[in-house]
């Protein structure tokens, strides 16, 4: 399996649909570039390497407002199938005179559309290299090589700063869909309702989106489900759930800027908790599963329990917690993994105290400052792996440099070190040496510029890049700068070098 060219059964299904924009005027040319046309198609992807058709060229997203009714599957035997339908209401600035744009989407089937308040009606897609005349909209999905897209041709066009208001109607069945790496991801039908975490590029498997940490926004949330399930997203309640004929619609904000595939909407049986506080007063909300087993559930309140220390921990350190709430979705599923989301990061089956430390610290690695590109992911996990080092030792056990030197003493192959994790490829996102030498990194670099230059290092990543991306070479540049080092070699070591690093930062 090599590239983006993951297989997992390839169809093309095409929804085209008309639509109107107003108060622009065509031109066939720009007026400082004489021949040139002055409205062009935004770029089919945001141009990450990992993954070319994810996000969209062309516009800035400011805010998506989702409006979700869902139903969970019937009681087994019945298919583990979920009925879907949205309404995503998407504020956009234009940043070029856009012929056309792209939204990503994925299985879902799109029932109407409309932009500055006109509905849309449908055409056909064109074949490759054709014109459409006049407004239109349509949908192309290919499995085969991950291509999901909307596309929406506008008309009139719009012009650069405009703000553009589209409304899209969609739905479908859900089901489990898989990443790259055939991992579970995106919107995952459970029995009892979903499991929502969409890193990488999953969120448009439930709302149509520009699906790369470089387009950021704000999200507003409604979610109806059947009366006596719970949906929560990210952010906090503006008002009280509503229930009305045998349906309930839960409200969630989060005002902050945030990557797309840190959104979620997570449906289940879950007790809502919001008892505490933090010593800086962040409120933390839980989602716990009431299915959990008694000895999971002892292990995830004791663990829940820490999250206020530890946030005064972690901003004793890094600075101020980046947003307006925190907390946790603990859903009694076998998805098999925890995955951060904006101030809401999902557990299944259990939230361990080390796991815990791990989520929260992505709220400033990974959430406050995302990846620019996907090939540096490492910057999230090796962060947020040091950080639970950091509050092992915080609360008793071994150091930082002692879970250093026993990452590094262990022998191990060739194979295990010659993955870059500057650079370890679409389906290595996810591998234990981004993870563990990644953090590895981080104590190394601790130990060659000192504890005060790392630590004022770390605040000004956080500062510089707040509630935008960094690359790592921006991170070096940072160290460079609070250091007064040359870090050349030593990012050459640790992120690019496909053999174990020296000895030199083992410290007995």
């Amino acid at each position: 399996m090599g590239g983006m060219r993951m297989r997992i059964g390839a169809t093309v299904t095409a929804v085209v649909l008309v639509v109107a924009a107003t108060g622009v005027s065509s031109a066939a040319a720009a007026p400082d570039k004489p021949g040139q046309p002055r409205y062009t198609a935004g770029a089919v992807g945001a141009g990450d390497a990992y993954f070319p058709s994810s996000g969209n060229g062309g516009y800035d997203v400011q805010h998506y407002d989702l409006a979700v009714t869902y139903t969970p599957p019937a009681a087994a035997p019945a298919p583990l199938e979920g009925q879907f339908s949205g309404v995503a209401t998407i504020d956009l600035v234009a940043l070029q005179d856009l012929d056309r744009f792209n939204l990503d989407l994925r299985g879902m089937t799109v029932q109407s559309v409309a932009i500055g308040g006109k509905a849309a009606a449908s055409v056909a897609p064109p074949a490759p290299g054709a014109t459409v005349d006049g407004a239109a909209f349509w949908h192309v999905q290919d499995d085969a090589n991950r291509v999901w897209e909307l596309t929406i041709q506008p008309r009139p066009k719009i012009k650069t700063g405009q703000t553009v208001r589209v409304v899209i109607g969609y739905g479908g069945t859900t089901t489990r869909p898989l990443d790259i790496e055939d991992a579970l991801y995106g919107w995952v039908t459970t029995r009892d309702g979903a499991i929502v975490a969409s890193e990488p590029e999953g969120s448009m498997t439930w709302y149509p989106v520009s699906d790369h940490p470089t387009d950021k926004a704000s999200y507003s949330f409604a979610i109806t489900v059947p009366e006596g399930k719970v949906a929560v997203a990210n952010g906090t309640q503006p008002k009280p759930a509503t229930t009305t004929a045998g349906w309930t619609t839960w409200y969630w904000d989060a005002p902050d800027q945030q990557a797309s595939y840190l959104t979620t909407a997570s449906v289940g049986d879950f007790e809502l908790r919001q008892t505490y506080t933090s010593a800086s007063g962040v409120p933390i909300i839980d989602a716990v599963d009431t299915k959990l087993t008694p000895q999971r559930l002892a292990t995830t309140n004791a663990s829940l329990a820490q999250q206020p220390a530890m946030i005064d921990y972690f901003e004793s350190q890094f600075g101020p917690y980046p947003f307006g709430s925190f907390g946790a979705i603990v859903d009694n599923d076998s998805v098999g993994y925890a995955l951060e989301t904006q101030t809401r990061p999902v557990y299944s089956s259990q939230a361990s105290q080390g796991t815990v430390a791990h989520e929260l610290a992505h709220q400033w690695f990974g959430n406050s400052v995302s990846p620019e590109r996907w090939q540096d992911i490492w910057l999230n996990e090796g962060w947020a792996t040091y950080a639970a080092w950091m509050w092992t030792e915080r609360t008793g056990g071994i150091s930082t440099q002692q879970a250093y030197n026993a990452w590094y003493a262990p022998a191990r192959t060739p194979d295990y070190w010659a993955l870059p994790i500057g650079d370890p490829g679409a389906l290595g996102l996810f591998a234990t040496q981004v993870y563990n030498r990644g953090a590895a990194t981080l104590q190394a670099l601790r130990v060659e510029v000192g504890d005060e230059a790392f630590f004022a290092g770390a605040r000004l990543w956080l500062e510089r890049y707040d509630d935008s991306t960094g690359t790592s070479e921006g991170f070096q540049a940072v160290f460079e700068e609070t250091s007064g080092k040359d870090l050349d070699g030593f990012f050459q070591i640790w992120l690019r070098d496909p053999v174990k690093p020296p000895a030199t930062w083992t410290i007995p």
